[in-house]
């Protein structure tokens, strides 16, 4: 990352501009280490991974029947000279006129090119001599009910793309394709504080004047589900004197320096001040609403990045999503993430104000065409957590907008589950 910051400082950046200014500082992504398939989920993989095999390996039955080679018409009925079962293939050729008892899964034999299911079939014969035949020939098509070696997977073919976030169903092929292990990139490390007099931890008796520290909990639970390791610094106060000591001992062994509270222009927000004091300040202010003072700066000689978020916990949340996740993921090398956004009709009418970004919590729900709808969770104070309780998304509104009527469209973002 270039130690150099863009010189915004006391400006009040739009959301867009504020975004592209830290594109062009995304760090390269962290070195990669090799793990076991067990441990791979939720990682982002740090080479292509290629098939070594076939997949399926052979041509296979797709369901439950006999296998013959079909011609046609012409012949209906077909002498059972064996079967292929999954895990025990029917060796040898079988000749014209024959069939083989196949299950799904099972290697197609050599000599046949279409299974039958069995339900469509006449089974009889004795042990001795058994036979098949087929009543309705019109519903046989050749080459049905057959998965072609390959078809799903070519051999040497790229599987899973280098930057990719495994999820369940990549550790099932991984697994598919005889991967014990993959070189995924390490884990970020970030330090995470809260700061303010005011601010108790959970747990401990809250004074008068007091709140306690939900903010630090949200945003530990955002670090996890984002895959990061986390220095929990607690609370500090609003000392200058500490506030500058604890980022400049974080920035030395973290990849990332995340505080809550202390970035506003209140005389007791002592994080922008201390910034300026070990580090070098980027900018502070983001025209959006919740999560205005916002402030983005690089640490000590390894211009460690440092997100100072509002204190308000919806604001918190809202910064991080908008702007901190998006770091922290190419940090992590995850190449073709981008923030997910739908269109949705408004169902309420939404206020707004020209010349900023409004994130509104909301709900949407699809109706029976196939459109999303969307309406408020309620009172929008960037300080009620219920809001993003009830919320599955954020309504983003345009800083070309004043307000949206019912009916109208507007950009949805859906919290990823």
């Amino acid at each position: 990352m270039d130690a150099s910051c863009f010189d915004h400082d006391e400006r009040l950046l739009g959301v867009d501009e504020a975004a592209a200014a830290l594109r062009k500082l995304f760090p390269s992504p962290m070195a990669s280490e090799r793990l076991p398939l067990a441990s791979l989920l939720g990682r982002v993989l740090a080479t292509d991974i290629r098939s070594p095999i076939d997949v399926p390996q052979n041509t296979n039955a797709a369901l439950d029947g006999v296998a013959l080679a079909w011609s046609g018409p012409e012949r209906l009925r077909f002498d059972i000279v064996g079967e292929s079962l999954a895990g025990r293939r029917h060796d040898g050729l079988v000749a014209d006129g024959h069939a083989v008892r196949i299950t799904t899964g099972a290697p197609l034999p050599a000599g046949t090119d279409t299974v039958i299911m069995q339900e469509q079939l006449e089974f009889g014969g004795d042990d001795g001599s058994p036979w098949v035949a087929i009543p309705r020939p019109q519903a046989v098509r050749r080459g049905q009910n057959v998965r072609q070696a390959g078809e799903d997977i070519a051999q040497g073919a790229t599987a899973i793309q280098a930057g990719t976030r495994l999820k369940s169903q990549h550790l099932g092929l991984l697994a598919s394709l005889g991967h014990a292990d993959a070189d995924v990139h390490r884990r970020p490390k970030v330090a995470l504080f809260s700061t303010g007099n005011e601010v108790t931890a959970p747990g401990q008796p809250l004074h008068r004047d007091g709140i306690y520290d939900a903010n630090r909990f949200s945003l530990l639970g955002l670090l996890a589900t984002l895959g990061c390791e986390v220095q929990d610094l607690g609370i500090l106060a609003d000392e200058p004197g500490s506030v500058e000591q604890a980022l400049a001992l974080a920035a030395g062994e973290a990849d990332m320096v995340l505080t809550s509270g202390g970035v506003s222009v209140g005389q007791a927000d002592w994080v922008r001040h201390a910034l300026r004091g070990s580090g070098r300040l980027c900018f502070w202010r983001i025209a959006m609403r919740p999560g205005k003072p916002l402030a983005f700066g690089l640490l000590g000689e390894r211009a460690v990045p440092f997100f100072g978020l509002p204190g308000n916990p919806v604001a918190a949340m809202v910064a991080f999503l908008q702007f901190v996740q998006p770091w922290l993921r190419a940090l992590q090398g995850e190449t073709n993430w981008r923030q997910p956004r739908l269109k949705a009709i408004a169902d309420e009418a939404f206020s707004s104000r020209e010349g900023r970004t409004d994130y509104l919590r909301g709900i949407y729900v699809g109706d029976d065409r196939g459109r999303l709808h969307v309406r408020s969770t309620g009172q929008q104070g960037s300080g009620m957590l219920t809001s993003m309780v009830a919320a599955n998304c954020l309504i983003e509104i345009d800083p070309s907008r004043s307000a949206v009527a019912p009916g109208e469209t507007v950009t949805i973002q859906p919290f990823e589950s």
